[in-house]
């Protein structure tokens, strides 16, 4: 019975897909995450959504770019591997009478079998995942959603596009490979390794050290405010993650061989031979792969540090439907008589915020924490009446302020501070002593607000003869202002300003929808970039891993046969599975962690709080991190446990 090239091609394509199960469903999923990427970028409500940010639709197409880039390699390299690992049935061939060409297009048509099936149910799956990236966008901006499954025509053309660049580009680097080579060449070439680019022990334990230096000087180097320097960091990270997994295999046994007690404990001394012998012809590969997590958990960090950033800042300054802050003693005429005629109004408030005259308590803060006092060079004063009324506006409970008392409003930043304040307050010959301390958001994050971080409320009369810093508006409206309001609102202040202006104007809603435009320009993105990542250097791993299958199979089996019994193989298996994954993933975390709280620390004080703290959001990340990679551990566990381990 004679069997076609394509009959062929096809049954080796279902075997391919079989033996290597998790790299088929990564390229499966790669295929949803860029028809779901690209069906948002043709999406007619993010061409809308764009109209206000014209970088949003570039921002998702660059990040494409970059996402195909990165499984782009991932295809590349796992065609390769299967190509080497295939070597000799493809000799095979040979032998039999094909020829290379016929080879060639053997293997050509396999995995292109192999793609076709992967971008049909990536792109099935792609139309749900869009629908939930298209849900969470317009979430951002309190739009109404509605599910319509269907298939974007110029989305899918698109992803045939970037998966016939990717394909194309893998497959004709392996067609020419196979042309030229000889029977030999793919009889033996599953024994090729990275090769051994360290040769001597003493050279690679010697780099081993220095690495690790390199390491410790690059991590506190990309941490500093300056290009050249942390540029220079970079550079000494990435020779610490090549020279650290190329001098492993050295290292490691150098200093076991100072600690023989630990060499021969339990199965340490199996676990730790099987894995220098493999990591010692892939420290290449092992660093690239640490270098691609690294990214990963940057990445995710910094798209937490970015949307802790900007709700952070919306938050104060988003506590009133409208407000208006101007200062240099211009009138506010011109202002409040558009508000009047355009924006309705359900409850308002004029008022003044004032000088103390002194700066003790902005001394105290000071000497404690990071404070900023901006364009409030002396103590912010607020009014009794006006403060109860704020707190009406913005729609926060009653407080009492009791005779001979003075109030703290502050930012939750400085509210352990204030509450050991303990200092009596002067205004003329008025002497109040200190009381409560509030910290709900009341738009204290600008020039012309209440106070900077900070500030004191006192009795009405008190402050009679103080100097006025600036005059203020706050408002309840019946409607969140809108976009072209809001513009309105600026376009008054530009004519009325002559230079710089030092006037704040906020709005509920023009805050919410930077929050949400910002979050699509930077958070989206990036965690698109990093899931891209995690599953590339994950597959990869696997691929590896699973690929040993007959040789462990052939260790236990002999182990079995000198003693050792299933649950020490398993313990063996186990212990070696999670230094095997935990290798590439240790060294981003410890560049990454550091990285991430100095960059949460950046911001002004006040602002990184609750649940965008710099604690929690490496918390996140990590989290973030360590399920999706799990993910891939587990299934590659327990494929290996179930085919390796003796019954």
């Amino acid at each position: 019975m004679s069997v076609t090239l394509s009959e062929l091609s096809l049954r080796n394509a279902k075997r391919q897909a079989k033996d290597y199960l998790v790299y088929f469903v990564t390229v499966v999923m790669a295929a949803a995450l860029l028809y779901s990427f690209n069906a948002l970028t043709f999406s007619q409500e993010v061409k809308i959504l764009s109209e206000g940010m014209k970088m949003l639709s570039f921002m998702i197409a660059l990040a494409t770019v970059v996402v195909v880039c990165v499984f782009g390699w991932l295809v590349a390299y796992a065609t390769r591997f299967m190509l080497l690992r295939r070597g000799r049935e493809l000799g095979t061939y040979l032998l039999i009478g094909l020829e290379n060409r016929q080879v060639a297009r053997l293997f050509f048509l396999e995995n292109l079998a192999v793609g076709g099936c992967a971008l049909a149910l990536g792109t099935v799956l792609g139309g749900l995942l869009y629908q939930a990236f298209r849900a969470m966008a317009l979430a951002l901006f309190k739009l109404p959603y509605t599910f319509s499954f269907g298939f974007s025509l110029p989305a899918l053309g698109l992803t045939l596009v970037c998966f016939g660049l990717i394909y194309l580009f893998a497959l004709r680097r392996s067609r020419k490979y196979i042309r030229k080579a000889k029977i030999h060449d793919l009889i033996y070439a599953d024994r090729q390794n990275e090769g051994v680019v360290i040769q001597t022990g003493k050279k690679r334990r010697w780099i081993f050290g220095v690495s690790i230096l390199l390491g410790v000087a690059g991590t506190f180097l990309i941490m500093v405010r300056n290009l050249t320097i942390a540029t220079a960091g970079a550079g000494c990270l990435i020779l610490f993650l090549f020279g650290f997994f190329l001098s492993f295999a050295s290292g490691v046994p150098a200093w076991f061989d100072r600690r023989p007690a630990r060499k021969y404990r339990g199965v340490t001394l199996l676990v730790f031979r099987t894995l220098t012998a493999k990591l010692a012809t892939m420290g290449v590969l092992m660093a690239t792969i640490s270098m691609v997590l690294t990214a990963t958990l940057i990445s995710e960090g910094t798209g937490l540090v970015f949307r802790g950033l900007f709700e952070g800042r919306a938050a104060e300054n988003a506590c009133f439907d409208l407000y208006l802050g101007v200062g240099d003693g211009r009138d506010p005429s011109v202002y409040l008589d558009y508000i009047h005629e355009n924006i309705p109004v359900e409850q308002s408030l004029e008022y003044q915020v004032y000088l103390s005259g002194g700066h003790t308590v902005r001394d105290y803060i000071e000497s404690r924490t990071v404070y900023y006092y901006f364009n409030f060079v002396q103590e912010p004063v607020l009014r009794w009446s006006d403060y109860a009324a704020l707190r009406a506006i913005a729609g926060y409970r009653t407080v009492e302020l009791k005779e001979g008392q003075y109030l703290f409003h502050c930012m939750t930043y400085l509210e352990e501070v204030l509450k050991n304040y303990r200092e009596p307050l002067t205004l003329g010959d008025v002497t109040l002593q200190p009381g409560g301390v509030y910290t709900e958001h009341l738009s204290q994050s600008g020039g012309t607000v209440n106070g900077r971080g900070y500030i004191l409320v006192v009795p009405d009369e008190a402050v009679e003869g103080l100097p006025v810093h600036h005059w203020a508006y706050a408002a309840k409206t019946v409607q969140p202002v809108t976009r072209a309001q809001f513009y309105d609102l600026w376009d008054i202040n530009e004519r009325t300003s002559s230079g710089i202006s030092s006037n704040d104007i906020t709005t509920r809603a023009q805050e919410e929808a930077d929050v949400a435009s910002q979050t699509a320009l930077c958070v989206f993105p990036l965690y698109y970039l990093a899931l891209s990542l995690t599953m590339t250097a994950a597959t990869i791993l696997t691929i590896q891993q699973l690929s040993e299958s007959e040789r462990y199979k052939r260790q236990f089996t002999l182990l079995q046969k000198l003693g050792m019994n299933r649950r020490e193989m398993a313990r063996a298996l186990r212990t070696q599975f999670t230094i095997y994954y935990a290798l590439p993933a240790v060294p981003p975390v410890l560049i990454g962690v550091p990285f991430i709280l100095h960059l949460a620390g950046l911001p002004e004080p006040g602002v990184m709080v609750g649940a965008s703290s710099p604690g929690v959001i490496v918390l996140s990340a990590l989290s973030v991190f360590f399920m999706v990679y799990a993910v891939y551990i587990v299934l590659a566990y327990t494929s290996l446990k179930r085919n390796v381990l003796p019954a």
